[in-house]
C-alpha cells in the first residue's frame, strides 16, 4: 500500500494550489533493458509509486533516452495519473532554427506526451550564445503565445554557462522559474548559489538539477564516509547531498533522475524531512571537510578560467580537464567518460574537440595562469578516456 501523501513536503509556486513537491521525478536516467531501451514496466512502477507518495512534478525533455522519454511519460501517465502531476518538458533550443520551429516542436511534444498542455515549459540548455540566438528568433513572443492559447502554463529555462550569462538571461525576459545545476560540490559552478539567490530575489522559483552530480556524490570514496559518520544522525550519502540542497529556502524543488525502485524509495524517505534550514551549523561544517577530501583528489588544477581558449585545434581544454577530474575525484570513470563523449566530438569546425585533437602547439601553456603543462595533461586525458 502506498504511503500517505502527507509524507511529502511542498514549497510554494504561483499557479499551484498545493505547491510543488520538494522532490521531482526526473525521467532522463530511467532503468533500461539489455538493448538500452526504457524498461517500461519497471519505470512505470517507479513513477506511479513516486506519485502515490506525493511527488507532483514529472520532468522530461525531447532528447532524453534517445527521444523515447517523452513518449514513455505520455504512456505512463494515462489512466488518470496525468491529472495528479505538474508535467515539465523542454524546447530543444539547439534544434530550433526559425520561430515556426518552436511551435512545431511544442505541438509534437504535446502529441508525444498525450496531453493538451504542459504545466512547466523550459527553453532547454541556455548559455549566452544560445539565449541570444533564441531571443533574436522571437522565443519570448512564442512563449507568450503558447501561454495565451493554453498549450503551456508556466515558462522557464534550464541553464549551462557562467553567472554573468545567467544574469543576462534572467533579466532578458519575464521568466517564472529556472532550472540550474546545484549541489554541495557545485556551490560556485555555473550559476551557483549566488545565481540561485539572484533568481529568488527577482521572484523566480528555482529548480535544482544534479543534486547528486549524476550520482557520483552517492559513491563511496575513501575518507568521505568517516566524516559524515561523525554527525549525531547517521545518513546515507544521497541523503547528505539532497539535504544540502533542501536546506536552501530559495530552492523550490529538486529534480532527481532516479534509475531504480530502490532509489525512488530512498529519496522519498529522505524528502520527508527536507525543510529549509534542516541542517545544523555543526552539520554544515562537515560539508567543507568532505569538499576538501574530493578536492584533494583533483588530477589537474584547472579553474576553468578559459584563458587557454580558443585552442587552434578546437580542443575544449577546460571540459577535457573537468571530466578527467570528475573521474579521479569521485572514482567515477564510466560516468566521466560518458560526459566526455557527450560534450566533445571529432568533427566539423566549430564542434568542441577531445584531447586527442591536440597538435601540441603550446599556445595554451603560454596563457595558463596556473602554469599547467597542458600538453602533457591532455595526453593523460587521452590515456584515461581512450580518445
Amino acid at each position: 500500500m502506498a504511503a500517505p501523501r502527507e509524507t511529502m513536503l511542498y514549497r510554494p509556486m504561483k499557479g499551484f494550489r498545493d505547491g510543488l513537491s520538494i522532490l521531482g521525478a526526473g525521467c532522463m536516467r530511467l532503468p533500461v533493458d539489455a538493448d538500452g531501451r526504457i524498461d517500461e514496466d519497471q519505470s512505470t512502477s517507479m513513477l506511479h509509486l513516486a506519485i502515490d507518495r506525493g511527488v507532483n512534478l514529472v520532468d522530461t525533455a525531447w532528447p532524453y533516452h534517445g527521444g523515447e522519454s517523452e513518449p514513455f511519460v505520455g504512456r505512463a501517465l494515462q489512466g488518470g495519473w496525468r491529472d495528479r502531476v505538474a508535467l515539465s518538458t523542454k524546447l530543444p533550443s539547439w534544434l530550433v532554427n526559425t520561430r515556426s520551429d518552436m511551435d512545431r516542436y511544442l505541438d509534437r511534444q504535446l502529441e508525444r506526451l498525450r496531453t493538451d498542455h504542459v504545466d512547466l515549459y523550459l527553453v532547454h540548455a541556455l548559455d549566452r550564445a544560445t539565449w541570444r540566438r533564441m531571443r533574436d528568433l522571437g522565443v519570448g513572443g512564442f512563449l507568450e503565445s503558447a501561454i495565451a492559447d493554453g498549450r503551456i502554463r508556466h515558462a522557464g529555462f534550464s541553464f549551462h554557462d557562467d553567472l554573468d550569462a545567467f544574469r543576462e538571461i534572467l533579466d532578458g525576459w519575464s521568466w517564472e522559474f529556472c532550472l540550474v545545476q546545484v549541489n554541495f560540490m557545485d556551490e560556485q559552478y555555473q550559476a551557483g548559489i549566488e545565481g540561485v539567490r539572484y533568481a529568488a530575489a527577482k521572484g523566480l522559483n528555482v529548480f535544482a538539477m544534479e543534486p547528486l552530480r549524476g550520482g557520483v556524490l552517492a559513491r563511496e570514496v575513501p575518507g568521505v564516509r568517516e566524516i559524515w559518520d561523525r554527525a549525531p544522525v547517521r545518513r546515507d550519502l544521497a541523503d547528505w547531498a539532497l539535504r544540502w540542497v533542501w536546506d536552501h529556502a530559495e530552492i523550490t524543488t529538486v529534480l532527481s533522475g532516479m534509475s531504480s525502485l530502490e532509489q525512488v524509495v530512498r529519496n522519498l524517505d529522505h524528502a520527508q524531512t527536507g525543510l529549509p534550514g534542516c541542517l545544523t551549523a555543526a552539520e554544515r561544517a562537515l560539508y567543507a571537510e568532505v569538499r576538501a577530501i574530493y578536492e584533494s583528489r583533483i588530477a589537474v588544477p584547472c579553474t576553468r578560467c578559459a584563458y587557454c581558449m580558443p585552442c587552434p585545434a578546437g580542443v575544449d581544454i577546460p571540459t577535457c580537464f573537468e571530466t578527467h577530474n570528475v573521474a579521479h575525484m569521485y572514482d567515477a570513470t564510466a560516468y566521466a567518460k560518458s560526459q566526455y563523449d557527450f560534450f566533445l566530438h571529432s568533427g566539423p569546425d566549430g564542434q568542441p574537440a577531445p584531447a586527442s585533437a591536440c597538435t601540441e602547439c603550446g599556445t595554451c601553456e603560454e596563457k595558463c595562469p596556473q602554469h599547467i603543462a597542458v600538453r602533457d595533461r591532455l595526453k593523460d586525458v587521452v590515456a584515461h578516456f581512450g580518445r
